[in-house]
């Protein structure tokens, strides 16, 4: 069993945190809001920090689940950062998705600490976080990944190294791509049945069976039928991650012409008021009439 520290306690963080100290690790969180730290501590029984530089002190992996570049920089970085708290041989890994390019900013950092750094996105989406049963990618050095792994093992289905540092949020773009097709694509045949007069569960509980079947498919359909969008991933949190995979496809020289496409439908979204709807709300905009 491991010392850990924990930061930032959103709907994903908040039951991967649970499930390390369920697994019987001694956890330390930290979280911006300081009363949802408490609350966990309270409901785990594990400890809360007043700053990520306090959570880090003497834990021998930190683990971080924030919003954005800013986010991570803010937690890693600066003296009351988790680095500046932080051991040699320790190692710090990140299930925030952010771009590749902070990532490479932040293991140089760790690594001229003497700190390993994992990057580590995940998919699953709460439900996932909550079950643990998340899927983990990850760049880094193997030697920190295989230490890493045991640890993440108390919230996955599947860990896998991927590659050198940042091949874990590469492949996290890819992920984000697929899924960004996948809901346009259920939203349309979801649409079309509607239009036609079919009964959209009952063409579900058929197609989900074949080809066309999907995780988005079989979660989602139902509340999708019955205009429930309350829950979920954020279209504003997959319109960051779409930015990313935009930005990063520039530089790569990749062609996306559909994550385009759907980036400005979200887009379309957000001018609704859906900006923290579940992505699946791509729906609602086909139902919309001019």
């Amino acid at each position: 069993m491991a010392k850990l520290a924990f930061l930032g306690l959103g709907v994903m963080g908040y039951p991967m945190a649970g499930h390390l100290k369920a697994a019987g690790h001694d956890v330390c969180v930290y979280n911006r809001t300081a009363t949802k730290a408490e609350a966990w501590a309270a409901e785990h029984g594990g400890r809360s920090a007043a700053s990520p530089r306090e959570a880090a002190e003497g834990a021998d992996f930190v683990m971080a689940c924030v919003g954005n570049d800013n986010d991570l920089r803010a937690v890693c970085l600066g003296g009351e950062g988790a680095f500046a708290g932080m051991g040699e041989g320790a190692c710090f890994v990140d299930h925030t998705t952010v771009s590749a390019k902070v990532t490479a900013e932040l293991y140089n950092a760790a690594k001229d600490k003497g700190i390993g750094f994992v990057d580590a996105p995940v998919s699953g989406g709460q439900a996932g976080a909550e079950n643990g049963v998340l899927s983990v990618m990850c760049g880094g050095d193997a030697a920190h990944f295989a230490k890493a792994e045991p640890v993440m093992a108390a919230y996955a289905r599947i860990c896998r190294r991927i590659g050198e540092s940042g091949a874990g949020q590469m492949t996290k773009m890819c992920n984000q791509i697929a899924i960004a097709g996948l809901v346009q694509g259920l939203s349309e045949a979801l649409h079309f049945a509607q239009c036609a007069g079919l009964d959209g569960r009952d063409v579900v509980e058929v197609i989900s069976q074949g080809a066309a079947g999907s995780w988005q498919m079989q979660n989602r359909h139902e509340t999708m039928l019955d205009g429930k969008f309350e829950h979920g991933f954020a279209v504003d949190w997959m319109r960051k991650d779409l930015g990313i995979c935009l930005e990063t496809a520039d530089e790569t020289g990749a062609s996306l012409p559909v994550t385009a496409l759907v980036d400005q439908f979200y887009k379309d979204v957000q001018k609704m008021g859906g900006g923290r709807w579940d992505t699946s709300s791509l729906l609602k905009r086909l139902s919309v009439k001019d």
